[in-house]
C-alpha cells in the first residue's frame, strides 16, 4: 500500500517541479531570495509599548540572531489600540465582562538606498476578546496578555505581507 501511495505522489512532485514552483522562504547560491529582502529591514525603536511588541516579534522571526544581512529597506510602524467592552452580565453578583481590544497598525517599507522611497505600505488589524471578571489584577492581566496577542498577530501579517511583496519583485 505505501508503494501505491509514492507512486500516486511521485508524478504531482515532477509536476510541481516543472511548474517553477519556488517555496517563498528559499534560497539559492545566487541570490539570498525574501529571506535575505527580510534580513535587511531595519525597523527603528518604537515610542511605544504596542509598536515595541510588533517590532520584537518582527525582529526575532525576520532577523534571527546571526541572520542579519546590511540595511537596505527601513519599516515604519505607527500602532494604536482601542478596547470596547462587548458583552455585560449584571443578572447575578457575578458581573461578567466580555471585552475586545482592536490593535491597528499601518506600516511604510522605506528603500534606504532610493532617498526613503515609500515602496510599499499598508495597514492590518486584529481583534482580540478577554474575560473581564471585576479583579483588577487578573483583569490587567487579561487586557496585557490581548494587547500581546493582538501585536503577535499584527507581526505576522506585517511579515507575510513583505514577503510576498519581495516574491513578487523577484
Amino acid at each position: 500500500m505505501k508503494r501505491w501511495r509514492f507512486l500516486a505522489v511521485l508524478p504531482l512532485l515532477v509536476l510541481l517541479g516543472a511548474c517553477g514552483f519556488k517555496p517563498l522562504y528559499s534560497s539559492d547560491n545566487d541570490s539570498p531570495g525574501v529571506r535575505g529582502d527580510l534580513a535587511s529591514v531595519s525597523i527603528p525603536e518604537p515610542r511605544n509599548r504596542l509598536t515595541q511588541l510588533i517590532r520584537n516579534d518582527l525582529l526575532s522571526t525576520m532577523r534571527p540572531a546571526g541572520t542579519a544581512e546590511p540595511d537596505r529597506y527601513r519599516l515604519d510602524i505607527v500602532a494604536s489600540s482601542q478596547e470596547d467592552r462587548s458583552i455585560e452580565d449584571s443578572s447575578d453578583s457575578r458581573q461578567a465582562r466580555r471585552s475586545t481590544v482592536r490593535v491597528m497598525a499601518s506600516f511604510e517599507l522605506k528603500e534606504l538606498a532610493g532617498g526613503g522611497k515609500t515602496i510599499y505600505r499598508g495597514k492590518t488589524f486584529s481583534n482580540v476578546s478577554y474575560d473581564d471578571i471585576g479583579q483588577s489584577f487578573a483583569d490587567l492581566q487579561a487586557k496585557t496578555n490581548a494587547v500581546e496577542r493582538g501585536a503577535h498577530e499584527i507581526a505576522l501579517d506585517i511579515r507575510t505581507r513583505l514577503a510576498a511583496h519581495f516574491a513578487s519583485a523577484q
